[in-house]
């Protein structure tokens, strides 16, 4: 009849099947910690994971800092071999281990190795905050102990970029030792000459900001990166005083002079080369590539 044509028929939601939601690839949008924002992952990563909207600087892991610093295929690695063992029989220790493995394709919570950026060759570590939090352990502190050894050995700059939530506790005072192990370590590397170059990424803490992250002839950081050593709580109930709302970020401790500089992301390639020019050897330098 001719008025059901003007009947105003009702709309339904349409619920997507299980189906047609696995069509959607998981991980192709990512929204910001910071501004809420979403956007294309593929977008975000071309920007070296520096959201779009308001330039909070997500995480990244060790594999993107590498393609991000390096020059094609001139990263090697070092000590992929070197695991975390269980010292102390602590419940579940392994089976967590091993399901970061398989998580992150990674052996443990720290990349070391060498290769060139734009002609220099150095040695680095670059810790990943997605293997048990980045913290630090008997493997951890091996790996890069190894590293700063290698610079020294090499004549090479060693750069560390740290992102780890503090010593890892279910080593207990072996993994304390790691803190004493790499500060000699590096003055060590310091007593030979060497340049050491720290970048503090969000976060750095605990015992981690307490020994090598802090020991850097330049001590650089990520714009917003969590930097300190016992909690903000804790702090507050020692001291009996509040904070200010930005303690313990970059901006903060390079107002108080515990930083060189803050810098983003997008500098960091142009800084290093600027840097690594000024303090190579001349007349001849086994820095740069052949």
């Amino acid at each position: 009849m001719i008025k059901n044509i003007f009947v105003k028929k009702r709309k339904y939601a349409t619920i997507p099947s299980e189906e047609s939601k696995q069509d959607v690839p998981e991980g192709i949008m990512t929204k910001c910690p910071k501004c809420k924002k979403i956007m294309m992952t593929k977008e975000l990563v071309k920007n070296q994971k520096v959201c779009l909207h308001c330039d909070y600087h997500l995480q990244m892991n060790a594999g993107e800092r590498i393609q991000s610093l390096f020059e094609e295929n001139s990263f090697i690695e070092y000590d992929a071999h070197i695991t975390s063992e269980n010292p102390l029989d602590f419940p579940n220790y392994m089976d967590k281990l091993e399901k970061d493995r398989l998580k992150t394709k990674l052996n443990e919570a720290v990349v070391t190795g060498e290769g060139t950026i734009n002609g220099f060759k150095v040695v680095v570590a670059i810790m990943d905050a997605r293997f048990r939090m980045g913290s630090m352990g008997s493997a951890v502190g091996e790996k890069i102990t190894n590293a700063i050894e290698m610079a020294k050995q090499k004549g090479y700059p060693f750069i560390i970029f740290t992102a780890s939530g503090g010593a890892r506790m279910q080593e207990g005072v072996l993994s304390l030792m790691q803190m004493a192990k790499t500060s000699c370590a590096l003055e060590s590397f310091n007593q030979s000459g060497g340049l050491f170059i720290s970048i503090m990424t969000h976060p750095t803490t605990g015992g981690v900001s307490a020994s090598f992250a802090s020991l850097g002839d330049y001590n650089f950081a990520e714009p917003g990166a969590l930097i300190g050593f016992a909690g903000r709580r804790i702090i507050e109930q020692t001291i009996r005083e509040e904070l200010p709302d930005d303690f313990q970020t970059a901006e903060f401790l390079l107002k108080h002079g515990q930083l060189d500089k803050v810098i983003h992301r997008k500098d960091f390639k142009t800084i290093l080369t600027m840097l690594l020019d000024i303090h190579r050897p001349r007349g001849g330098s086994s820095w740069l590539e052949n």
